[in-house]
């Protein structure tokens, strides 16, 4: 595991204290893991909600690779 520094705003700061006292999370470490874990999950719906817009909207290319390359060219 990697240890990385980040510089907070006092507003950042106070919201990982208040975090913290609340239980959210035992430590600031702990809440900055589970933000990026969340933050990862969240990046990760909006690519399929992307994707699936972009089959809607008929931006996907589909069927025999060697036609479609032909189209494109």
């Amino acid at each position: 595991m990697s240890t990385i520094s980040v510089p907070l705003t006092s507003k950042l700061e106070s919201a990982l204290d208040n975090l913290i006292r609340s239980g959210f999370r035992e430590n600031k470490a702990a809440i900055m893991r589970e933000a990026l874990i969340r933050l990862s999950e969240e990046e990760a719906v909006l690519a399929l909600l992307k994707s699936q817009q972009e089959v809607k909207e008929g931006k996907i290319f589909r069927g025999d690779l060697r036609k479609l390359l032909k189209k494109v060219k």
